[in-house]
């Protein structure tokens, strides 16, 4: 196969700023190479990708540009913002879903399966909650789980991720100083006025020598910070169609205490691999019961379901279901549905 992967504009590819979509994409970019696929990466400048970059700070053109230079059998889009820069092309076309359905277009859906544009979900909960639609594909996320390992676990709590309203940093702060506790935040700012605010307002002031932010990681150092934290803590306060964060420290065999946001029920199994929560109040009195939990469990649960292997084989069984069946009738997989 030969796959044109998009990602989104504004977030480079393979660096420690990438998100959950950036991620997703860079596994499937090493993946098909690792197969003997061609993969083409459209990203922003900066990124790191096995297969071939084409550096892009607005796709638009790049994606006009590369379908006129090459043949492809698939093109796979990862942006939210993917239908501004869809070509005019028979090419068959994928959009990973990988935030929820409100941060899309309103007649999003609509479009796509008027153009052909095949859709997929990464959890139950996303899928279930499509508008006006069932039954679309769904490809759970998955992780490298050979990459990450238990280690003795250390005195602080772990809050790791974008810092921005949404994912509700200043919840894991306000938990740690009722528990008096140290608390580690990692993750970057990204430079949009509202993420700046919120850390400059929020976040910043209630920083001191217990509470630190030790802004974006690698990969490395966060493999390190997850396996060592007592427990890693989600307070998102956004409907999250996935969690990467989440599935790597049950990797690492940390527990993780979640608000009961949208997938994250579906990762964490309350009261066996970490607690799902719905207030401060309940994630406070949740993180002193995480010790008692078995971090083997939590270990072998992520390498029964969490494996990065199965993602792949999943998405390589949904590009070849698109391509033969846009080939032979010219619709996508779900457009009768």
């Amino acid at each position: 196969m030969r796959v044109l992967s998009v990602a989104f504009h504004g977030i480079p590819v393979g660096t420690p700023s990438a998100g959950g979509a950036e991620q997703i994409l860079a596994m499937l970019d090493t993946a098909l190479a690792e197969h003997g696929h061609q993969s083409v990466v459209i990203a922003a400048p900066g990124s790191r990708i096995s297969g071939e970059l084409i550096e892009s700070s607005w796709h638009g053109a790049a994606v006009d540009a590369a379908c006129g230079a090459g043949s492809f059998d698939l093109i796979h889009f990862h942006g939210f913002d993917f239908m501004q820069y869809v070509p005019q092309t028979g090419v068959p076309m994928l959009a990973t879903l990988h935030l929820p359905f409100s941060y899309y277009p309103e007649n999003m859906i609509g479009n796509c399966l008027l153009r052909g544009i095949a859709l997929n979900c990464v959890s139950r909960n996303q899928a279930g909650s499509a508008p006006g639609i069932c039954g679309l594909p769904i490809v759970p996320n998955g992780i490298p789980i050979d990459f990450y390992a238990p280690e003795d676990p250390g005195d602080y709590l772990l809050c790791l991720g974008r810092i921005c309203p949404a994912k509700g940093t200043h919840a894991a702060l306000e938990v740690a100083r009722r528990l008096d506790m140290r608390l580690i935040i990692a993750g970057p700012v990204h430079p949009y006025p509202s993420h700046r605010h919120y850390f400059a307002q929020c976040i910043e002031p209630w920083l001191d020598d217990k509470r630190t932010w030790v802004g974006a990681v690698g990969i490395e150092q966060k493999r390190t910070l997850l396996a060592r934290a007592r427990c890693v803590l989600v307070p998102s306060f956004a409907a999250e169609t996935s969690s990467l964060v989440t599935m790597e420290a049950l990797a690492c065999g940390t527990p993780v205490v979640a608000f009961r946001q949208g997938a994250l029920p579906e990762i964490v199994e309350d009261g066996e691999t970490g607690f799902i929560v719905d207030s401060i109040d309940d994630m406070a009195c949740a993180v002193a019961r995480a010790g008692a939990l078995s971090r083997t469990r939590c270990r072998e649960q992520a390498i029964a379901r969490f494996d990065s292997r199965r993602m792949v084989d999943g998405y390589f069984a949904l590009y070849r279901q698109i391509i033969t069946r846009h080939f032979s009738t010219g619709r996508a997989p779900h457009e009768s549905l």
